[in-house]
């Protein structure tokens, strides 16, 4: 075994581990998607209004 192999092997050892994703990791993934949504649907909604205004006002006006 040659040291680059000691070292690979021995980082793999430190940096690897079987723990899983807990609760709260996944809850804040959740809250983090949920204002990203919000965010998303606020933006886009004031924009969609504002093309339904004028879209109604060029009918108005024909």
């Amino acid at each position: 075994m040659t040291s680059l192999d000691f070292a690979s092997a021995w980082l793999q050892a430190r940096t690897s581990t079987d723990r899983g994703a807990s609760l709260v990791e996944y809850a804040l993934l959740v809250a983090l998607i949920a204002v990203v949504c919000i965010a998303a649907v606020t933006f886009l909604g004031e924009a969609a209004s504002e093309k339904f205004e004028e879209v109604s006002d060029a009918i108005s006006g024909a």
